[in-house]
């Protein structure tokens, strides 16, 4: 899972022809305004595909059931898509020019059940057109479906550095009751494969799922951690708006007790196993963090690719979000008449110490007091009364330098950020 985290915003109408030339006019966004960076942070893009076999109760991704690929008649519009994604690219081009990408990725959805070639023309596409690092970390999401994990070794042959699988657990019957399409064999399989394929790559696990009991938790982890990642992401099952657990919530979910109590018990497995716990949802051993995720975290820039994608860049004198048109068919639509951004706006200077401190917050390690300036264009001074408050409660410490969140303050994270909320 990876998806920027961003202020949640009313679904934009149509742009007019004038919004959306605007949207990717370089000379738009360098106009004079309330900012001056003093540089322009990393560079990442995230590609939307937005397609999965099953749509699963606790999802709020952008994410569409592909019935028609079991033989219903329509094709896959696979190659329309990635051409939707190329003319969305060529069509922002002008406001990354010259920017180097240190990391790509491939989120959905399920981008695997997109071909190995249609992957490979993709990314070989992006490169033509974008200066990537040598280094640029490219990540794919994966299911661990035997249709789907049959490909890895051929993503790694696409040009894909890193892949994410989306096992979620490793009990058949939390499986069962979070609508995931592998069972736990699978789910084994398509890790042993993704580690025989890849140098690096991520497992996804939830907890606190339904019935789910602490013994059932340890079992979870003892299987992930036997197959050595060298990055492991571990989510709190939450019931978020407009998903079918939210109109039907579960009755058997773990108190909150015994859900603060498993993530504790995941901190020490982990640990033990010599994972560090770098980010709150996130552990990993030396040299295998993710780079996409931290980019995000720390302020950074993302180009959004695809359907409903977030992007936010950065200009001399301004911070831009930006959101895609989000259903398939309208993005297709769209992008290939050159307007596929539906949004398009300034991050208001009042916004800008939450929005930074809504990621920057999610590190341990917290932020550097030089960062926020840099990122942001603002002094430190507007965030000290916060940052006395929450050191005051004991959510943050800080030193001369820079601020991180205490224990406390990661258990309480949603408290810790909304201190930098703007006043009335």
């Amino acid at each position: 899972m990876s998806i920027p985290i961003v202020p949640q915003a009313t679904p934009a109408p149509p742009p007019d022809e004038a919004g959306a030339a605007r949207a990717n006019d370089v000379l738009h966004h360098m106009r004079p305004g309330p900012l001056q960076l003093p540089a322009l942070p990393p560079l990442s893009v995230y590609v939307h595909l937005p397609w999965c076999l099953r749509k699963c109760p606790y999802c709020d991704f952008n994410s569409h059931e592909w019935k028609a690929r079991q033989g219903e008649g329509e094709a896959f519009p696979e190659q329309r898509y990635i051409d939707a994604v190329l003319a969305d690219l060529d069509a922002a081009l002008p406001l990354v020019w010259g920017r180097t990408v240190h990391s790509v990725f491939i989120g959905g959805g399920t981008p695997s059940l997109f071909s190995p070639e249609g992957i490979d023309r993709l990314i070989g596409q992006m490169r033509a057109r974008l200066k990537f690092a040598p280094d640029c970390e490219i990540t794919l999401e994966a299911n661990p479906g035997t249709f789907e994990r049959e490909r890895f070794r051929a993503f790694r042959g696409a040009g894909a550095t890193r892949l994410s699988v989306g096992v979620q657990s490793f009990n058949d019957e939390h499986l069962k009751a979070l609508g995931r399409v592998h069972d736990r064999a699978q789910a084994i399989a398509a890790v042993e494969e993704a580690a025989d394929a890849f140098e690096t790559f991520n497992i996804d696990l939830m907890y606190a799922l339904p019935g789910q009991s602490a013994a059932q938790l340890q079992a979870d982890l003892d299987q992930a951690l036997a197959l050595q990642p060298p990055h492991l992401s571990v989510y709190h099952l939450t019931l978020e708006p407009n998903t079918y657990f939210a109109k039907h919530p579960p009755k058997n979910l773990p108190p909150e007790d015994d859900a603060y109590a498993m993530l504790d018990a995941i901190t020490a497995a982990t640990g033990a196993a010599g994972l560090a716990r770098y980010e709150v949802s996130a552990y990993a051993r030396e040299g295998h963090r993710c780079r996409h995720n931290l980019n995000y975290w720390q302020f950074g820039d993302y180009l959004g690719l695809g359907a409903g994608a977030h992007g936010k860049l950065s200009f001399a004198h301004r911070i831009v979000r930006q959101v895609r048109f989000r259903d398939p068919r309208l993005y297709m639509d769209n992008a290939l008449a050159g307007q596929a951004v539906a949004q398009s706006e300034d991050v208001a200077l009042a916004d800008l110490p939450f929005e930074y401190m809504l990621n920057a917050l999610r590190l341990k390690d917290g932020f550097s007091f030089a960062q926020f300036g840099e990122r942001t264009g603002l002094a430190i001074t507007s965030i000290q009364r916060a940052l006395e408050e929450a050191e005051h409660k004991g959510l943050l410490a800080r030193d001369l330098w820079h601020a991180w969140p205490t224990e406390k303050g990661f258990d309480f994270l949603s408290d810790l950020q909304e201190m930098f909320l703007p006043g009335d």
